[in-house]
């Protein structure tokens, strides 16, 4: 079962309530999705310990409900 980009936005924001997400469905079939997000939280942070923090959001979900998600993340400038 795919996720919805709600969804998926729903639990970054419920992890880093400061985020601005940005979503888009790669593939037109709402299980391999692109996400862009800016949060404080990420800054002077790597850029692997940024997509652990968004991954960790998902609660488990990476591989199973959302097959595949590509990430762009940043501290706002």
């Amino acid at each position: 079962m795919a996720m919805a980009a709600s969804e998926i936005e729903a639990l970054i924001k419920a992890a880093l309530p400061d985020a601005e997400v940005t979503m888009q469905d790669l593939a037109g079939d709402n299980d391999h999705w692109g996400a862009v997000v800016v949060s404080e939280v990420f800054r002077g942070l790597s850029r692997v310990k940024q997509h652990q923090i968004v991954y960790a959001a998902l609660r488990g979900r990476m591989g199973g409900e959302l097959h595949a998600l590509a990430l762009q993340t940043s501290a706002p400038t």
